[in-house]
């Protein structure tokens, strides 16, 4: 298995804490990172928007990307929520494992 970082963001802290919570609970995710304050410039229904968004940072296993992706979208507030998944190349192997003792396949 590889592990995987998995990044979303929400308009409201409330709206990532629910989702942070859901995916660890259901052992879907290790941990979650909120930062609770970014910056986010995009276009949208062809406008320029700017938000104030909070960015959650979600450290999983591959093995679950589907079933995290999926569950993601069905809490998320967004109509077209970010859901950006990256592989993780490398890291402390004691804290590598620990991802996989956490995340249920």
């Amino acid at each position: 298995m590889a592990e995987i970082v998995v990044i979303t963001t929400v308009s409201e802290l409330a709206s990532g804490k629910k989702i942070a919570k859901t995916l660890v609970e259901e052992k879907l995710a290790a941990c979650v990172n909120i930062i609770p304050y970014v910056k986010s410039i995009y276009t949208w229904e062809g406008k320029i928007v700017e938000d104030d968004e909070a960015f959650l940072v979600i450290k999983t296993e591959s093995s679950v990307k589907d079933k995290i992706i999926k569950r993601i979208k069905e809490i998320h507030p967004y109509e077209l929520p970010e859901i950006i998944t990256l592989d993780i190349t490398g890291g402390l192997e004691n804290y590598l494992n620990w991802i996989r003792e956490n995340v249920k396949s």
